[in-house]
């Protein structure tokens, strides 16, 4: 079977400059901030509502009126082949992300206390470690490099394996899976494959580690005794397939925004505190990877701005949108490390806000820092036009994004 491009139910269009998002969002936020879009979902097409301002979209994440179930959303960010093979079905246990109250505040509850800002502070220094590392071997393989296989990708992949206790094998195995169906550009079979592929490379670790309930991540996860194999074998498919594909997206996009941007890297040079103080709160505003957006499904009527939402509808929620608001952000389309955005929607809002938020932060806070120190004279090794973009993927971002230095 080939594959197909599925039709994009929001714009997609971008300009010349690869870290703004398409124009057409900033048409559509002053004149229509709740506009009509329509989904190619087999056997008819089904209409829903595509909103961009920043005050709406907050407001939205935070209604539990509006559900976040996979089968009412599958068709959103649809798969590129042929939707009457593929019949939308509830997020299998553990698999929380897909889920509304009370099942997804179980699998929450369960792992927020692994993600807590005090935790992450006390992983630092051994995140520092994995990146002087990574930085180190660059350094040694010699310039040009690929900054997201030899840096972001290897500090993520290193980064989760210590933090989560697994082995790089099974990360390595799992980044192949994950990462093919982050792109949007595989078959049914292909899809199946994936999945099963993953099912095989976690599960016997699972059975292990409650086998063991040591004092391992799944160990402890484990010894709760709240969770069944299956839940324990999709929860470690979200958090740890998840985790690898965001954080490198960022790292490796916001490097290349700030070597296109001198003078916030100068900035950044001049005052590194400006990494603590907001400036990588910028970087995740005004690059906002999350393309695709959220999505909810209204389970009642519900009026937001002006517009009534009927019962069964679909809202897709654009952050990049929001968090070019002007209303919001003085100047919003440009990067201004000086900046604190403290109302930035990139990690989400409400419920589901992103549960590795303080990880990410502190990846980005090292990982960047340390970057531009090891390498005062790093520079883009091809035109800037000519890095390739992961413009067909559910997270924006560089496929490889060569780099080098003197």
């Amino acid at each position: 079977m080939k594959t197909r491009p599925g039709p994009p139910v929001i714009p997609s269009e971008r300009g010349g400059c690869p870290f703004d998002p398409p124009a057409e969002y900033s048409r559509l936020r002053a004149e229509e901030p709740v506009s009509p879009v329509t989904f190619q979902v087999a056997p008819k097409d089904t209409s829903g509502w595509l909103v961009t301002r920043h005050d709406l979209v907050r407001q939205i994440l935070a209604d539990d009126r509006f559900s976040h179930r996979n089968e009412l959303l599958a068709h959103v960010v649809a798969p590129p082949f042929p939707m009457t093979e593929y019949a939308p079905q509830p997020s299998p246990p553990g698999s929380f992300a897909k889920m509304d109250a009370p099942e997804h505040t179980k699998y929450r509850r369960l792992l927020a206390g692994h993600f807590t800002l005090r935790r992450i502070q006390g992983y630092e220094p051994r995140l520092t470690r994995i990146v002087d590392e990574a930085l180190e071997e660059m350094a040694a393989k010699g310039s040009p490099a690929d900054l997201v296989s030899d840096f972001a990708e290897k500090v993520s992949l290193r980064s989760v394996c210590s933090l989560m206790d697994v082995s790089p094998e099974l990360m390595d195995g799992i980044q192949e899976h994950f990462g093919a169906l982050m792109t949007l550009t595989y078959t049914l079979e292909e899809f199946i494959h994936h999945v099963e592929s993953m099912d095989a490379l976690i599960r016997p670790m699972v059975r292990e580690r409650m086998a063991e309930r040591g004092k391992d991540f799944f160990g402890r996860l484990a010894a709760t005794g709240e969770l069944a194999e299956d839940e324990l074998v999709n929860l470690a498919v979200l958090t740890l397939g998840g985790s690898l594909d965001t954080t490198p997206n960022m790292l490796a996009l916001s490097t290349f925004a700030l070597l296109e941007h001198p003078d916030q890297l100068a900035l950044l040079r001049a005052r590194p505190e400006l990494y603590e103080a907001g400036a990588v709160d910028e970087l995740l505003r005004y690059l906002t990877i999350s393309q695709m957006g959220s999505s909810r499904c209204a389970l009642e009527d519900v009026e937001i701005g002006g517009t009534t939402i009927r019962a069964g509808q679909t809202v897709v929620l654009s952050l990049p949108a929001a968090n070019r608001d002007p209303e919001v952000f003085d100047d919003p389309d440009r990067l201004d490390v000086t900046r604190v955005p403290r109302k930035h929607l990139a990690l989400g809002f409400g419920a589901h806000q992103c549960l590795g938020q303080h990880l990410a932060r502190a990846s980005m806070r090292i990982g960047l820092r340390s970057l531009f120190e090891r390498f005062p004279a790093l520079r883009l090794a091809t035109p800037a036009e000519e890095v390739p973009l992961r413009d067909r993927a559910v997270h924006y971002g560089v496929d490889q994004l060569l780099v080098a230095w003197d």
